[in-house]
């Protein structure tokens, strides 16, 4: 009895796990995974687990393989990531992108160092000092198959890795618990615009550990929350 209760747990925390497979272009999925994503390190549909060290360069895009495909989007557009099985676990979905320099291959190039910009995020839904729960009511992006930000219209023109960012706060009451679900996109981005897109941080480097944003204390209960990482950049 004891056993079969261990392995349904197990099994139950392992389905809980999630991936972010194919890239989605003003409402349109990709056809098949891995195509313009880079492949993550684990793909088994019972094995997706999260990052839950932030300094690890797991970060940056948890260890992908060299990518296969671009998607085209013009600046300004939504662009958005589908979520297999849904995304299991309570708390924020953040956007970055880095720009591949112009000598390099989008499809090897590895996104070190300060070159990723916050573009989009889907947190906390603030209560006016009310608590925060860990429901849909409070986190909009928990359960969804899909998420999904609008590029700012002023990022200039070029070949971009797009971070997508699932960051599960079910386990985290204390520093390291936080578990983060990453995978990164292929963009070639059409009629940008002239800005200077920043903060640009590292991954790894940009959160801590201790960061408010990581931490969900069971009590007392949290009565406003704010993501990790730098401001949006809204050009």
């Amino acid at each position: 009895m004891k056993l079969s209760l261990c392995m349904l747990l197990v099994a139950a925390t392992a389905q809980a796990h999630y991936k972010f497979p194919r890239m989605i272009v003003n409402g349109k999925p990709e056809s098949a995974d891995w195509l313009a994503v880079r492949k993550t390190k684990v793909t088994n549909s019972r094995d997706n687990g999260g990052i839950s060290d932030v300094n690890s360069s797991d970060m940056r895009c948890f260890g992908g393989s060299p990518g296969k495909a671009v998607v085209t989007i013009a600046a300004g557009d939504t662009l958005g990531f589908v979520a297999s099985s849904g995304i299991m676990h309570f708390g924020p979905c953040q956007f970055y992108m880095a720009r591949v320099p112009d000598d390099k291959d989008i499809n090897t190039w590895e996104p070190a160092g300060n070159v990723w910009f916050k573009a989009g995020s889907i947190s906390a839904v603030q209560t006016g000092g009310a608590a925060l729960s860990g429901n849909e009511a409070t986190w909009p992006a928990y359960h969804k198959t899909q998420v999904s930000f609008k590029i700012p219209a002023n990022v200039p023109s070029g070949k971009y890795l797009v971070r997508v960012e699932s960051i599960a706060l079910h386990l985290a009451q204390q520093p390291g618990g936080a578990q983060l679900y990453v995978a990164c996109g292929q963009v070639n981005l059409t009629g940008g615009g002239n800005g200077t897109p920043g903060p640009l941080v590292a991954f790894p480097g940009a959160y801590k550990a201790s960061d408010p944003g990581l931490i969900w204390p069971n009590s007392p209960p949290r009565t406003s929350y704010t993501a990790p990482g730098p401001a949006i950049w809204e050009g």
